[in-house]
């Protein structure tokens, strides 16, 4: 039987004591492994640095290689470019682009001139005349890229358009009334290029690449005006575009176009076959007639 505590024994005297496990016992060495199994408080904030401070610096170390080879195939190709020009375009325009009796100062016409003329072909020149041909180009895309790049880094000019513009996915009947407005009294209203002066003309535009009418109306080759983006904006160039492009795949509507020469070209051939038809007609019967 337990003996009745003591009436002269306090509360805190009268609690079991804790017992203490001794050194070396199973128990102790289960806490101590507890005891060291516990992380610190600022253990995984440390591991969270850590992480942070890895990745930023495979970051930095993997964005400054990407970098650097950039910047070397930028200047392989800028060396490439000036290589070119040497070979093929100094002798008219100058080693430093400043221009000769042969050919004008190409400091400042930007990327996209070069795309353009060297691009179709115009330039080199076959032979001089009038006004520089289309043919085939005979440099591939790489170089034509090379030559843009390097007369570019010698001065500031219209660069090659941003692809957005030239998807022909614009407003088709906008791009009708600003090509009507700046470019039928030239090209005609359809695009089938039309005569100028001085032996000049204007070519057609049928079955042009979108980049090379949105670069020949940001420079203005030979004798068009030069529509940079505060008189037609990029999206009205991108809306004339899709307008061409849809006359490319529209056919006409009338049968026999004509060349799209308009009404003049119509006319000759009603006065010309038509009436001649009707004489030759005419002379068929009175000889049958007679």
């Amino acid at each position: 039987m337990a003996t009745a505590p003591s009436p002269s024994e306090t509360p805190k005297q009268r609690m079991p004591k804790q017992r203490v496990p001794r050194q070396g016992s199973p128990k102790a060495a289960l806490r101590k492994q507890r005891a060291a199994g516990r992380r610190h408080p600022l253990a995984t904030v440390a591991l969270i640095m850590v992480g942070l401070v890895a990745t930023g610096g495979a970051y930095a170390l993997f964005s400054s290689s990407a970098t650097a080879e950039t910047q070397t195939a930028a200047q392989a190709q800028l060396d490439e470019g000036g290589k070119l020009f040497a070979a093929n375009c100094a002798t008219c325009h100058g080693m430093a682009l400043q221009g000769s009796t042969q050919g004008p100062s190409l400091i400042g016409v930007g990327a996209a001139a070069v795309d353009f003329q060297v691009g179709s072909g115009r330039m080199p020149l076959a032979a001089t005349g009038a006004q520089a041909e289309k043919k085939p180009s005979q440099f591939t895309d790489e170089q034509v890229a090379a030559l843009a790049s390097y007369v570019a880094s010698k001065g500031p000019g219209p660069a090659i358009p941003s692809s957005e513009y030239l998807a022909g996915t614009g407003d088709a009947g906008k791009g009708a009334e600003l090509f009507r407005i700046n470019c039928a009294m030239c090209h005609n209203v359809a695009g089938a290029g039309g005569a100028l002066t001085e032996g000049k003309y204007a070519p057609p535009l049928a079955d042009i690449s979108a980049k090379h009418i949105y670069e020949a109306m940001a420079t203005g080759p030979q004798s068009m005006p030069v529509f940079n983006d505060k008189n037609i904006s990029p999206e009205d160039k991108a809306n004339i575009i899709t307008y061409l492009k849809y006359l490319d795949k529209t056919p006409s509507p009338g049968g026999f176009d004509l060349g799209n020469l308009g009404p003049v070209s119509e006319g000759l051939f009603i006065w010309i076959f038509g009436l001649g038809g009707i004489v030759a007609i005419t002379i068929w019967l009175t000889a049958r007639s007679n």
